[in-house]
């Protein structure tokens, strides 16, 4: 299983990136929020979740835990494989996702490519608790939250210490975003 690459972006297609690592070309298709994070010939570190079939192999990036933790909660739904979870996390960045989980934001899953209402529905009702609290600003459309709330290094430390992303999400709860990361990270622990 290939956990995480880094590498150099050497090609980019419509819907991945080709990244060498020592002589060896990895292709791995990636969200549209990290996709145009993406700069050739800079370096580069995903978290990869490897999918294999009998007829093919594919690799998924991620920049974040947090990302490839909620394409493995999609991968999770009926009816939902690794091409429908990354139409979905390109929708917007994953936290705007994440919230839209967490509201039972049916509509705003259905915006993904090739995903309907039914399988929409079945993502918000199967990963809404899954998911944590929704973070989204009070009275402020999910869809509008900046691509810096989808890495939130203190959300990524607390799930490299195995806890999910809801036990992290609601951890990080009552914790004010102002602080720093090391602070947010002992009042999460310490709470």
């Amino acid at each position: 299983m290939i956990a995480r690459l880094s590498g150099r972006i050497v090609e980019k297609t419509d819907i991945s990136a080709i990244i060498d690592v020592q002589g060896v070309g990895y292709e791995v298709f990636v969200a549209m929020v990290d996709y145009e994070a993406l700069i050739l010939n800079e370096s580069v570190t995903l978290y990869t979740y490897h999918a294999t079939k009998e007829t093919s192999e594919e690799l998924f990036g991620f920049s974040s835990l947090v990302g490839k933790r909620l394409f493995e909660m999609l991968l999770t739904v009926q009816g939902v494989g690794p091409k429908a979870a990354m139409a979905i996390l390109s929708i917007a960045d994953f936290e705007s996702v994440r919230n839209a989980i967490a509201q039972n934001d049916s509509g705003f899953i259905s915006q993904a490519s090739g995903v309907g209402k039914k399988t929409a529905e079945r993502v918000a009702l199967d990963l809404h608790d899954k998911v944590g609290e929704a973070t989204a600003p009070s009275g402020g459309k999910v869809g509008a939250m900046t691509h810096k709330m989808a890495r939130d290094d203190a959300m990524e430390a607390l799930m490299a210490l195995g806890y999910s992303l809801a036990d992290a999400t609601e951890r990080l709860a009552e914790v004010p975003n102002d602080l720093s990361t090391e602070e947010r990270i002992k009042k999460a622990l310490a709470g």
